[in-house]
């Protein structure tokens, strides 16, 4: 198993053998939730001093850190083309004006000249419904450079907008979980996968985000999905208490529908969250290529 490496911007991932912890908890202010282009450039710096070429899967902590996938997928080393599978509840390819946040990066992975595509899987948040349309970026959408995999929501608008074949959607995410297997199937380009724990049902894992549906016995089929081909991955949606200093991001985390976790449970879900860290890690290891 290759070892696993911790972004410590929060102290909410458990112990894990032979883990590398790097610790960066002075960034937390600055990168939680959002930030400049300018300021994620300088702590890109600051990881690529500290974090090795080689290494297994990254835990990035909080959901609120999941554009940090964006750096690490500049990072995967080669020149091949590969593919970006995201397990998420939310699209995380929503507009965002003051540089890149947790629900921005997506659009920005698909633009990288090595990637071939973006999936999406898992989402059964509103974000994609057409009350809330104008709020993702198009673009990649239109270019067939991502996909969205979601259950029980009416995306019927993008057809009329002639790229309804970007949005894969399904009643259950049991049957999305299968027809994203069966579409894997006949495909052999390296993968880049990414976890966050919110696509999954509260009985799987619990965060301080709306959630999704995702079993852990689909969630597994997924990752098996791309059996062989994963060259890199991190997982991410630790439920972790914050009080942000930034007005404008405890504003917009609340628009987003981000609620503070309650500090009495909190051990509790931290425990079951580790729990499952440890069965991912498992499955993610004995998938990699």
């Amino acid at each position: 198993m290759r070892q696993p490496v911790v972004l410590d911007l929060d102290d909410s991932v458990g112990p894990l053998a032979g883990r590398l912890v790097l610790p960066l908890r002075e960034w937390e202010e600055g990168i939680r939730f959002g930030c400049s282009l300018r300021r994620l450039h300088r702590f890109c710096g600051t990881l690529a001093g500290v974090l090795p070429r080689d290494h297994g899967t990254v835990f990035l902590g909080s959901g609120d850190f999941h554009h940090l996938t964006l750096p690490l997928v500049q990072r995967v080393p080669g020149a091949w083309r590969f593919q970006v599978v995201v397990i998420d509840n939310h699209p995380d390819n929503m507009r965002f004006p003051f540089g890149v946040h947790c629900g921005s990066w997506v659009r920005r992975v698909a633009a990288l000249p090595r990637v071939s595509h973006v999936h999406v899987v898992g989402i059964t948040s509103g974000d994609i419904g057409s009350r809330h349309a104008w709020e993702n970026y198009l673009a990649p959408l239109r270019a067939g450079k991502l996909t969205y995999w979601s259950a029980g929501v009416d995306v019927s608008w993008a057809a009329r907008f002639g790229f309804g074949a970007a949005f894969r959607s399904f009643t259950d995410t049991d049957a999305m979980a299968d027809a994203f297997v069966d579409a894997q199937q006949a495909q052999r380009e390296p993968v880049y996968l990414s976890i966050d724990k919110d696509a999954y049902a509260p009985d799987v894992a619990t965060t301080n985000w709306d959630q999704g549906t995702l079993s852990e016995a689909s969630g597994a089929a997924i990752v098996g999905a791309v059996r062989g081909r994963l060259i890199g991955s991190d997982i991410t949606g630790e439920i972790s208490s914050y009080r942000y200093k930034t007005w404008w991001k405890r504003r917009l985390s609340a628009m987003d529908g981000q609620v503070e976790a309650d500090r009495y449970r909190l051990a509790e879900w931290q425990a079951q969250q580790h729990a499952l860290n440890l069965r991912l890690l498992g499955l993610i290891e004995g998938n990699r290529r």
